[in-house]
């Protein structure tokens, strides 16, 4: 098959207006600021000024010439792989179809319509919230108050309307390649991998289709919108009698075989195993597979596999039924976070964005990712990156806070979805699960206020329990499905019972509960929980240079703040826990720092619960855009201080402290209160795949960070994939406003994990001044303390340092710290000695 890309002396104009240059890949706002033609919609309040900009409709066109081969073959096709949204296609002025969902793919058969010379590609994609308003107007279906009345009609990312953490702008564009390609008698539709895993060996069953072209609809001659699945489908579409293909198959150690005569069935011998991150490496084979007409090669498809079984493990058990990913047989402790798309502005996304940001997981030691279902299905190069990475993708099918009104049209347009995106990403070794859609089945077992007729509820069934299964059936049994998220597994049976299935847990945060709640509750797999923080100041000078917006409830931050009131939910959480800050960056700090015990709270309590527990997908990994929000990576890269932490507690070796006796906000304030025994106990969590012997120690210090007290080193056996216990420890006469409890896990004389605990609120802990200082040693830096220092957190000048460690606690002591990225330019060091 020949392809020609169109990528190259694109325009777009405003209807009405002149044309300017278009970069496509790309989008209308991207256009628009490139040229000059509208402001950062993210500065200030500008995104009150980018909204309107998308009442217009935005024509794309193009000029090009085509070469002899490709007007020799049998058919051409012009095939976009990413159309948002509403867009009539025009071919040299004669309108050959419409697309209506930015998450499929669109083909035209273009064959009859082409010449050599000045054919011209003109794309109207049409005002996306004059669509929305109108089919609200025609049918008032209801979804999340965040985002714009009737984003629920449109087949884009909802959260272009706007989320919790998302602004209004509901971009439009041509954000995938447009190509043509010119095919001769038949082509490749389809090649389903599956795995067959069986004494030591792998089996590939390939199951290839063939798509005939004589058999082909033409949308321009039918007249009417493209039906995808009139054009693409080829269910009915024998095989042709004289094609066969060939597969190649080249090993991780570059070894290539070759397989002639349509091999059905395939034996790896020997097999290099795919384990998610921290388990076992990523070897990755590359499959090729030539299509050949009458002797010569017309289609090839080219992917990389892992070798891998992957399924969730669902099993009774004393708690209620286990929920787990199973990989080659073995139950991983899933850590990672949730996904959204990574900019508003999907032209800014590349591959190096997204790598950059997936090695950020791997660097806090993440083995498992969940695509949220209200933004869209990332690129390929998410995927590749994944399964490099060794992260398992949890991933949503994109519905998310609403429901669905299923007439027979978008009954078929969203099953032409899920077959697209199905076929696109089956192969992939990190791809872990699909999932229906992101919280609709609680809020429609709850009658949630969405929920406004009982054919919404039968809808909802539809999609969600008999559609999705039918085309997974078809397309990938080999995947395990999920109904919702969160679920017990469906029919509205107790979806986010915390005994089975996933839960999304939000009392601590969205209910005002403290973080101690966490512990009361014991789930199977936490898929989401999370607590905001503001980004860093420079990240918040990137939309404000203004000195008078740099208060957390200025008109400027409240409009980078879309979870309504979260300005003052933090300052309620941080005037429970710290200190009044007395300046704004003083602010940033110690709200990082509350975002970073909340999370670590929890994590570090369902770690020890290892086997009850089976995950811990923090809310959320990223923004797409500058905002206060429960990200651990801000729009700009920055780490917060929970990235760093979750570093620490997504460790695959993990000491951690759960101590008792602590003060706890319902507490009274009198001497009684500091009568309650006080005592830790520490846990060690290997989640390895060998027994570990570690060495485990903990000591009562005092402010200056003397020891008063020590246990003595303890030798302890972690086994492979275990969480083990160590005796309590009772602490009768510690002064929790002056004495705290340091520990500290030791692998081969090397420090591996270590705390500290206190058991007043920080703000009554009567901290000395640590007098922090640093040095630098060629790419390390060297902090030290003379006192306990809590949380150091170690900035330079820019605020981009990435460090192999932050915001850690030094007892007196010294620290080394390698530089990965930054400058070490005016080093600034604080702790929470400093937040007053």
């Amino acid at each position: 098959m020949i392809k020609q890309f169109l990528d190259k002396n694109w325009k777009l104009r405003c209807q009405g207006e002149p044309e300017q240059p278009a970069v496509v890949p790309g989008t209308v706002y991207t256009d628009l600021l490139r040229n000059g033609r509208m402001e950062d919609p993210f500065w200030k309040d500008n995104e009150l000024r980018a909204l309107p900009l998308m009442e217009n409709d935005y024509e794309y066109e193009v000029c090009f010439d085509i070469s002899e081969e490709l007007m020799a073959q049998d058919r051409i096709l012009l095939h976009f792989d990413g159309l948002d949204t509403i867009a009539d296609v025009y071919v040299n002025q004669e309108w050959i179809g419409r697309a209506n969902n930015m998450h499929r793919v669109w083909e035209f058969d273009v064959t009859e319509l082409l010449r050599k010379k000045e054919n011209v590609l003109r794309i109207v994609l049409h005002s996306p919230l004059r669509f929305i308003r109108e089919e609200f107007a025609k049918c008032r279906t209801l979804g999340s108050e965040d985002a714009m009345d009737g984003f629920v009609h449109m087949r884009k990312a909802h959260c272009m309307f706007g989320w919790d953490w998302g602004a209004h702008l509901p971009d439009a564009g041509i954000f995938r390649s447009v190509v043509l390609l010119g095919v001769k008698m038949a082509r490749l539709d389809s090649v389903y991998i599956r795995q067959e895993h069986a004494d030591g060996n792998v089996v590939l069953h390939l199951e290839v289709t063939e798509e005939r072209f004589p058999n082909m609809i033409s949308c321009s001659d039918k007249g009417e919108v493209c039906d995808m699945e009139a054009v693409c489908s080829t269910e009915n579409i024998p095989n042709v009698a004289d094609t066969f293909y060939v597969v190649e198959i080249e090993e991780p150690d570059r070894t290539i075989r070759r397989y002639q005569a349509s091999p059905k069935e395939i034996l790896i011998e020997h097999p290099k195993l795919w384990w998610p991150n921290g388990y076992g490496s990523q070897p990755l084979y590359n499959v090729k597979v030539t299509l050949y007409g009458d002797g010569e090669p017309v289609d090839v498809w080219e992917r990389r596999i892992g070798l891998r079984t992957m399924t969730m493990q669902r099993k009774r058990d004393q708690w209620g039924e286990s929920f787990a990913h199973e990989v080659n047989g073995v139950a991983i402790f899933a850590m990672g976070a949730d996904y959204i798309p990574e900019d508003h502005l999907l032209g800014r996304i590349t591959p190096k964005t997204t790598r950059r940001l997936l090695e950020q997981c791997v660097a806090a030691n993440y083995n498992a990712i969940r695509v949220w279902g209200g933004g869209y299905y990332p690129e390929d190069w998410f995927y590749d990156i994944c399964d490099e990475l060794g992260l398992i993708v949890w991933q949503d099918f994109m519905f998310a806070c609403a429901v669905y009104e299923l007439t027979p049209e978008f009954k078929a347009n969203i099953r032409q979805e899920f077959i697209d995106n199905v076929k696109r990403l089956r192969h992939h070794a990190s791809l872990g699960l699909w999932c229906g859609n992101n919280e609709m089945e609680m809020f429609v077992e709850e009658g949630h206020h969405w929920v406004t007729k009982k054919t919404e509820v039968r809808d909802y069934v539809i999609m969600y329990e008999q559609l999705i299964p039918e085309v997974l059936a078809k397309y990938d049994p080999q995947t395990f499905y999920w109904p919702a998220s969160p679920s017990s597994g469906g029919a509205f049976d107790e979806p986010n019972s915390p005994n089975r299935g996933d839960v999304h847990y939000w009392e601590v945060w969205h209910g005002n509960k403290p973080f101690s709640e966490y512990r009361k509750y014991f789930f199977r797999y936490a898929s989401e929980f999370g607590f905001q923080s503001f980004p860093s100041r420079r990240t918040i000078e990137t939309f404000t240079d203004d000195p008078k917006d740099m208060n957390i409830f200025s008109y400027v931050m409240e409009k980078h703040q879309r979870n309504y009131g979260a300005n003052g939910k933090i300052m309620n959480y941080l005037q429970q826990t710290y200190l009044y800050p007395t300046d704004f960056d003083t602010l940033i700090y110690a709200s990082q720092l509350l975002q970073a015990d909340a999370i670590r709270y929890g994590v570090e309590h369902f770690r020890r619960n290892r086997g009850r527990c089976m995950g811990a997908i923090v809310w959320q990994l990223n923004d797409c855009w500058p905002v206060i929000s429960w990200s651990s990576v801000d729009y700009c890269g920055r780490w917060k201080a929970l990235h760093y932490a979750e570093k620490r507690f997504f460790a695959p070796l993990l000491l951690s402290c759960q101590e008792e006796g602590m003060m706890t906000q319902e507490a009274d304030m009198n001497r009684e209160h500091f009568e309650f025994e006080k005592s830790i106990r520490l846990n060690v969590a290997n989640e390895t795949m060998e027994d570990q012997y570690v060495q485990v120690s903990w000591a009562v210090r005092n402010g200056k960070a003397e020891i008063l007290r020590e246990g003595g080193m303890q030798e302890v056996k972690a086994p492979a994939l275990s969480s083990v216990w160590l005796d309590k420890v009772l602490l009768p006469k510690i002064d929790v406003f002056s004495e705290y409890v340091s520990y500290e896990l030791k692998k081969d004389g090397r420090v591996i994990s270590d705390g500290t605990v206190i058991f007043s609120y920080p703000k009554y802990f009567r901290y000395e001044d640590p007098m922090l200082s640093c040095r630098v040693e060629g790419d390390e830096l060297v902090v030290s303390s003379r006192a306990y220092a809590k949380s150091v957190e170690i900035r330079n000048e820019e605020e981009d340092l990435i460090l192999s460690d932050n915001y850690f606690d030094l007892n007196g002591d010294e620290k080394r710290v390698k530089i990965i990225s930054g400058e070490a330019k005016g080093i600034r060091l604080r702790s929470v000695f400093d937040i007053r």
